[in-house]
């Protein structure tokens, strides 16, 4: 796994959302929240795992993330995303109660999603802009 550099998490923690794109096939993405716990990227698909883009995830398991104009390759880890109650936590903190409730009900718990940073070929990682 790589991990995310101290510009890209600076980055990530002053947005409140980002574009998710799964795999390659030129879909816009969807806009939706996120938040970082120990410097790992999530997102959830509060209506569970039916949500078309929870799947496109876990079928492609990469794609891209934009913020404004920067946009990054990123691979997509749908099994194995603990610490579920710190996500909890974060989500209530950055989106407030109601927000973050819906993103702590059990169908968001099994539609999360670890957001990594694809390293390029050269095996440079970062946000590009």
């Amino acid at each position: 796994m790589t991990t995310w550099t101290p510009e890209d998490l600076a980055l990530l923690a002053g947005s409140e959302s980002l574009v998710l794109t799964a795999g390659d096939d030129g879909h816009p993405g969807v806009e939706i929240g996120m938040v970082l716990v120990r410097s790992e990227l999530f997102v959830r698909a509060y209506r569970g795992v039916r949500s078309r883009w929870y799947q496109a995830a876990q079928k492609e398991s990469h794609g891209q993330i934009r913020m404004g104009a920067v946009t990054r390759d990123v691979l997509l880890e749908t099994r194995d995303t603990t610490p579920a109650s710190e996500i909890d936590a974060a989500y209530r903190s950055k989106y407030g109660q109601v927000a973050g409730a819906l993103a702590a009900s059990p169908a968001a718990h099994a539609a999360t999603i670890r957001i990594d940073p694809a390293s390029s070929s050269n095996g440079a990682t970062g946000l590009v802009r």
